[in-house]
């Protein structure tokens, strides 16, 4: 039996031209807030290593609190909406503060500027736009193929910003003057680029009710109010394993992308041209994205997303290690094709992840009896900034540890070996990781069991 439709192309492309927001605000500060830092404000790369990972420890409990409050929302809008279209006017303000830290401040005052408007971003407005965003995947759609085509187009519309953000942002804050007003300015054209293209999104559909949702088995109150705790919601979630395996994956994915973000610095120092970044960006992002193109067509193909991921990314994993391979013989053009080959085989899991996150909470639902959406996604939120906040600190940690020298024209042999260690094997294991990982998120098979065992 067909499916029932719920979203016309327009919808689609809409919803996924959301990610422009988030991308643009991601790939910024993962791409070049450790450059700016310190060779323009001229701070230390471990103590700003420190300072994400303290902030961190501000972060964790704002994903499930947003994602409850979600799920706990009635607006006009809708549950998710609201908080999609206000948390990104806040992510906009505090990403072009980061990026307009006071020069004439002391150090000290810069390091807890710092601190303070890098974790108002993640622990606040990023995580309520970001949740919010991914929880529309379940909210707009109950059609499993029109989920795997959301998360393809969003993910398109991702990688896309990323190849943008990466080629061009090192011309343009020459263009506007270079130093910290060069990149205040570029933060400021991001954050207004951002802000129409999420206002575009969050008004490109619309939520289905309560009642098409099969939200009237949940606890309610008088008001119209779920009633569970966030103790409750939490509690639930850690008795999904497919949730947490989704988190796993999140921040594995996070990490990777860090440690890839790096690339900066490896190619100005050992390939000696840091306008490859922009080379190995769309080696890295076009095939992602062509990829993507061709997920939904595949997971109709293969029945589900279990098998396509996990082939995936064995081919990403063996890739990888031939990029080291290509590295190590100094060819470029063998690094290049290799990184392109494992992109292909990561698309996969890209365009389907919020699907996956779906089917869990779809998963929760079958086994608990309540719908947990929002904060089902907060997984994604959380693991991107968890990841991202590990994979960011981690590359300022290995950079210091390795005796990286600010703005010098030749770095130490320790520190060309630490570059090769960050770019080359880090994501080689971490997309290892996540294959044992994929071997065991069966999610989709376990979801057609207790529909079966339920209707017989």
């Amino acid at each position: 039996m067909e499916e029932k439709k719920y979203l016309k192309w327009y919808n689609k492309i809409g919803y996924g031209s959301g990610d422009i927001a988030g991308s643009g605000v991601y790939n910024f500060l993962a791409a070049f807030v450790m450059i700016y830092l310190t060779n323009t404000i001229g701070l230390n790369p471990g103590i700003i290593g420190t300072l994400m990972m303290l902030s961190k420890l501000c972060d964790g409990i704002s994903d499930v609190f947003f994602g409850a409050m979600i799920d706990k929302t009635r607006s006009k809008l809708g549950r998710a909406r609201p908080w999609m279209l206000f948390g990104f006017i806040g992510c906009a303000i505090t990403m072009v503060l980061i990026y307009a830290i006071p020069t004439s401040w002391g150090q000290t005052a810069q390091y807890i500027y710092f601190f303070i408007t890098y974790t108002l971003l993640n622990a606040v407005f990023y995580t309520a736009n970001n949740v919010a965003y991914g929880t529309l995947t379940a909210l707009i759609t109950k059609n499993g193929n029109e989920r795997v085509q959301m998360g393809s187009i969003r993910f398109m519309f991702s990688y896309g910003t990323s190849i943008v953000v990466q080629a061009v942002t090192v011309g343009a804050v020459e263009f506007f003057g270079g130093g910290a007003v060069g990149w205040r300015t570029v933060a400021i054209v991001y954050a207004i680029i951002g802000l129409i293209s999420n206002t575009i999104s969050a008004f490109s559909v619309k939520e289905l009710s309560d009642e098409e949702l099969d939200g009237e088995d949940n606890v309610i109150d008088e008001d119209g109010k779920v009633k569970y705790s966030l103790k409750d919601a939490a509690k639930m979630l850690l008795h999904n394993k497919y949730y947490l395996m989704i988190c796993c994956v999140y921040i594995l994915q996070q990490i990777y992308s860090a440690m890839i973000n790096s690339g900066i610095y490896f190619m100005t120092y050992v390939l000696g041209d840091a306008n490859l970044l922009g080379t190995f960006s769309v080696a890295i992002n076009l095939p992602m994205i062509l990829g993507l193109l061709i997920t939904p067509f595949l997971v109709k193909k293969m029945n589900g997303m279990y098998k396509l991921n996990l082939s995936g990314y064995l081919l990403g994993t063996v890739s990888r290690g031939l990029v080291i391979v290509g590295a190590y013989m100094g060819s470029v053009p063998m690094m290049l094709v290799f990184s392109a080959i494992a992109s292909i085989g990561m698309s996969p899991l890209q365009g389907d992840l919020t699907a996956l996150i779906a089917s869990a909470s779809e998963y929760t639902y079958l086994t608990q009896n309540k719908r947990l959406d929002g904060t089902m996604f907060s997984c994604s939120s959380f693991g991107t900034k968890l990841g991202g906040g590990i994979g960011t600190a981690m590359s300022g940690w290995l950079l210091a540890a390795g005796g990286y020298v600010a703005d010098a024209a030749v770095q130490s042999a320790s520190c060309i070996n630490m570059l090769h260690c960050m770019y080359l094997w880090i994501p080689m294991i971490i997309n290892f990781v996540i294959m044992l990982i994929l071997s065991r998120l069966k999610v989709e098979k376990a979801n057609e069991e207790l529909i079966a065992a339920k209707n017989a």
